[in-house]
């Protein structure tokens, strides 16, 4: 089938043009889903449907079938026939001997005309122009084969002036094609306003679900990297655990076996002793001769109890059992009580799901600490920050957060200056502002000695055997569990220490900020929120 026989297969008879959507009446005939709506709906108000191609009536508004084969044909031809506009030029139908690219194509006379046939075109007659095209039938009538003039707004149908005076759209109400393609343009730029509205809404919607992914992926690798390191510390410390009580283990045994030993070589000789006694015993029981029995010094005490050598050897063994078995026991409880604290740090350091978002309230600040303008770094500075005196203030180097958490899990991660005395915790709001940890409404973990970290509750002070080498910490907060837990954000992740408590107020993280190590002046002295 030739090009031009397959458009006008496939061109929809209301609006002409390359079916959009196409559809299938129950007479068989194809439309432009939009065009035939359009119909139906003007046919609603009489109750009188009819198909606009054989004129067929239905009792009731007939059911459309969306024609899939014919939908995937149009696209193809479309993108066919584009493809060829971009390589063919339409060239003037009289300029024969040289080809020159046509201005315009008359529809009447179905000639494309260069600038110069075009001046003397439109002096003789009248002429229908437009822009040049190699389908100038489409744009005739099918029926009268005359140009189409007018627009058909209750079949909505281009059509010729023989369509409009007597034929099939005669009495309905037409008007010119330009001031229908007007209003429809006018209506089509509404729409194209509501719909690049719409598009610049999704593309919003959009770019803020690639930042939601994109937040979602560094989060995953995020806690991918630290679940991986906590495995790999807790690993690390059942491999030394394990080691530590089978080297316990073995140890006992040489110990045991040692000892073992030694009483069984001390009963070996004790019943060689005896063996040789019985024998003599023996010997004098069978003896005939009476002077020689009664001659024999007394031999009672060979079976005297109160004779210590065996009793005492096997004494000293029970004793020496019962100690081994008491270490035994030590050793099993003191590995499960490790495991117990590894279980505890798991649970604390998996389980952990929300990363909090804390910021510091500047109203709590006290006057030494400047607060940064995204209120998440305190800065220890020797210039009074002159903010009004106030019950809520610290009267220390400290300050609180805005948000307060009163359940689930979170945790937050605090980066702090090199050789700086700092403390990190969290409080009650009701803690008078002294010094956290100095009541029973504060917890927290202070570095005031090089790197030597304390934690301190209720002013009881335990000093942890190890020293913080990063600079980086991680606060972990089980409310329902009352567990506060501190970790040093190294590779791998380091436990420090976990409070447990039972909390009955709403928490605020709190950070402090004291000075430096050499005592020089407070320069590059601040904590920092990190998430």
């Amino acid at each position: 089938m030739a090009s031009a026989d397959l458009r006008d297969e496939l061109l929809c008879s209301i609006c002409l043009s390359i079916f959009k959507d196409p559809v299938t009446s129950r007479c068989g005939h194809n439309f432009c889903r939009l065009c035939i709506d359009r119909v139906l709906d003007t046919q609603d108000q009489s109750g009188d449907y009819s198909c606009p191609q054989c004129r067929k009536k239905f009792p009731e508004r007939p059911v459309l079938m969306r024609n899939i084969n014919l939908h995937n044909v149009a696209e193809r031809f479309l993108v066919t026939e584009r493809d060829q506009e971009k390589i063919t030029e339409i060239y003037c139908t009289y300029c024969v001997d040289s080809p020159v690219p046509a201005m315009k194509s008359c529809l009447l006379c179905e000639a494309s005309l260069c600038d110069k046939h075009l001046k003397v075109h439109i002096k003789v007659g009248e002429h229908v122009l437009s822009d040049p095209g190699t389908n100038l039938e489409k744009r005739k009538c099918s029926v009268h084969k005359k140009v189409l003039e007018y627009y058909c707004t209750e079949d909505a149908a281009c059509i010729c002036v023989s369509c409009r005076l007597a034929g099939e759209h005669r009495g309905h109400r037409v008007e010119m094609m330009d001031e229908a393609s007007e209003k429809k343009k006018k209506k089509l730029r509404n729409v194209l306003q509501k719909l690049t509205a719409k598009r610049k809404e999704t593309e919003e919607r959009v770019q803020s679900l690639e930042k939601s992914r994109k937040k979602a992926q560094e989060k995953a690798s995020e806690e991918t990297k630290r679940v991986t390191a906590l495995f790999i510390d807790i690993r690390r410390r059942l491999d030394n655990l394990e080691k530590k009580v089978l080297n316990e283990i073995s140890r006992q045994e040489k110990e045991k076996s040692l000892s073992l030993s030694d009483v069984i070589q001390k009963l070996e000789i004790k019943k060689a002793e005896l063996s040789m006694k019985m024998r003599h015993i023996e010997e004098l029981c069978n003896m005939t001769d009476p002077l020689t029995v009664l001659q024999e010094p007394d031999t009672g005490d060979l079976c005297d109890p109160e004779e210590g050598g065996g009793d005492e050897d096997t004494g000293g063994h029970d004793r020496q059992r019962h100690d081994v078995d008491d270490r035994d026991v030590a050793v099993i409880s003191d590995t499960l009580h490790k495991l117990f604290d590894i279980i505890t740090d798991i649970k604390s350091g998996i389980y952990v799901a929300v990363p909090a978002d804390i910021l510091l309230d500047v109203n709590t600040a006290n006057n030494n600490l400047h607060i940064s303008d995204d209120l998440k770094t305190a800065t220890l500075t020797e210039e009074k920050q002159n903010r009004p005196e106030t019950a809520e203030r610290f009267q220390y180097n400290q300050v609180i957060s805005r948000r307060r958490f009163t359940s689930g899990r979170h945790y937050w991660d605090v980066e702090g200056s090199r050789s700086v005395w700092w403390s990190v915790g969290m409080c009650y709001p009701s803690i008078d502002r002294s010094y956290i940890g100095c009541n029973n409404k504060s917890w927290s973990l202070c570095r005031f000695d090089n790197n030597h970290p304390s934690v301190i509750h209720d002013s009881k002070v335990i000093r942890l055997p190890d020293n913080i080498s990063s600079n980086r910490l991680r606060i972990c907060l089980d409310y329902e569990a009352g567990q506060l837990s501190f970790y040093e954000l190294c590779d791998p992740i380091r436990h420090l220490y976990t409070f447990t408590a039972t909390f009955t107020e709403p928490l605020h993280a709190v950070l402090g900020v004291w000075g430096s190590f050499s005592g020089s002046a407070n320069v590059n002295c601040w904590l920092r929120i990190c998430r």
